[in-house]
């Protein structure tokens, strides 16, 4: 078989983003927008070896699980791959995905429940990141890049963020039309604007324009537009001339209204600024923190370590329950917002470490040695640092708690800390899972609904000696 062939199968079952799985003759092809069990007609986009890729022609028989996605961009914007697939079978193909992942990167077989719903199925994002950029004819375009490019897919809405989103592009494309200011051309390095990334906080809103020039004219304009939508918000600019996939440079210029806006959640007063990390869907967010809070505290008598604290906002509810909290973050401004939300509180069993976490762990662990210790762990995408992974195995702690955004780096981290994966000359091998560890619940969240991303609870107790 060969590229541009079209042809007919049976849909085996769905990969890791959603995409459905078909074999034929021998090749593996991955094609998205298709269903387990649906006859259909796909054509050949690559072959190599015996792997292959695909692009559905037609459904021949639709599967039950089949809607119709809301979004016009729906697979040629980037995201929202699973818009094809009714709810229920979304949370269900999350908990397959944790699942897939524990056996086979670790070895590790768990009977993962389907994913908790969020109670937004469509416009749960109090965060909006938009590239603005030209077209291949020159013309402004604001949108979502497509799938591994930068090249922008034109939008005027997005079905997953609230209807303030489509206000905002609409906004934006009447400055941009009424005062000749352009989306940045990254092949000629033209043009002002890189980006808007929007913010909702209890209303309110934190709009920062990034551009590839510190001065951008007519922003009295852009002011007055933005005030016709919005009755409180503030703009930032931001200046990026680098040539770079990061959105935000490091100069930050402050436009209009109030550095921060303030919000209450489980008893906490805190405030977010432009670059405040925040989760994005508030109410999946409420139901993760008040399961993993249950995780860590319980009589009040425990010492917590909460591991890549970021801006110290769940660190601030476990200070609620428990006997003292330690943030350890390595982000700089991410620990002041952490200490403000501290004295804002009055927390004075709340203390934050600006730090590599495999730096900081073990002093934390030598000064309250003797104590009832637990750790959360929350770490980005790349998973938990291998020196922590061997710190925590060594530690003596009894109980852990671990969010994870991403289940490949999940079911390494585990089966280290299980033993079903051991390092050997600096590679990972298959281990006889007689580890420090060993799990007691697995539970994904569905923070991001239409999407292939799913964030996981996991609850792990120490082996007895």
């Amino acid at each position: 078989m060969e590229k541009n062939d079209v042809l007919t199968a049976i849909v085996e079952g769905l990969g890791s983003n959603g995409e459905g799985v078909v074999k034929h003759e021998g090749v593996t092809f991955f094609v998205p927008a298709c269903l387990p069990g649906e006859r259909v007609r796909f054509k050949v986009l690559k072959v190599k070896g015996n792997i292959g890729y695909g692009k559905v022609e037609e459904i021949l028989t639709p599967a039950e699980e089949r809607v119709r996605p809301k979004c016009p961009a729906f697979l040629r914007c980037g995201g929202c791959r699973l818009q094809h697939i009714d709810y229920p079978a979304q949370l269900a193909l999350k908990g397959d995905m944790v699942k897939d992942c524990l056996r086979k990167i670790a070895g590790i077989d768990w009977a993962v429940p389907p994913a908790i719903k969020s109670d937004f199925e469509y416009g749960y994002r109090n965060k909006l990141q938009l590239p603005i950029g030209v077209d291949k004819n020159g013309e402004d375009v604001i949108g979502f890049y497509a799938e591994r490019s930068h090249r922008i897919i034109p939008i005027d809405s997005c079905a997953i963020h609230p209807d303030w989103a489509e206000e905002l592009i609409l906004v934006l494309k009447s400055y941009m039309r009424e005062c000749g200011v352009h989306g940045y051309d990254e092949i000629n390095k033209k043009g002002e604007l890189r980006h808007i990334v929007a913010r909702e906080i209890a209303g309110n809103f934190i709009f920062t324009l990034v551009t590839a020039k510190r001065e951008i004219k007519a922003l009295d304009r852009l002011l007055f537009l933005l005030k016709s939508k919005f009755a409180s918000f503030s703009l930032y600019l931001n200046y990026n001339a680098k040539d770079t996939n990061v959105i935000f440079g490091e100069e930050f210029r402050l436009i209009h209204g109030p550095e921060t806006f303030s919000n209450v959640e489980h008893g906490i007063s805190y405030e977010a600024g432009p670059i405040t990390f925040l989760q994005v869907n508030e109410n999946v967010r409420t139901k993760l923190y008040k399961a993993a809070l249950k995780t860590v505290t319980g009589e009040g008598d425990e010492v917590v370590i909460d591991a890549y604290s970021g801006g110290g906002l769940l660190t601030a509810m476990i200070a609620k329950r428990a006997k003292r909290v330690y943030g350890i973050e390595l982000e700089r401004e991410s620990v002041a917002c952490a200490d403000k939300l501290k004295e804002k509180n009055k927390l004075t069993n709340m203390q934050n470490i600006c730090g590599y976490v495999e730096q900081e762990l073990s002093g934390v662990l030598e000064k309250e040695q003797g104590e009832k210790i637990r750790l959360i762990l929350d770490p980005p995408r790349a998973g938990i640092a291998r020196s922590v992974l061997k710190a925590l195995c060594e530690s003596g702690i009894e109980k852990l708690t671990i969010i994870s955004c991403n289940p490949s780096t999940l079911a390494r981290d585990l089966g280290i800390l299980r033993g079903n994966l051991i390092e050997k000359d600096g590679e990972l091998i298959k281990g006889d899972g007689n580890g420090a560890y060993e799990i007691v619940s697995v539970q994904p969240y569905d923070m991001f609904p239409q999407t292939k991303h799913v964030e996981t609870l996991v609850c792990l107790a120490r082996k007895a000696d």
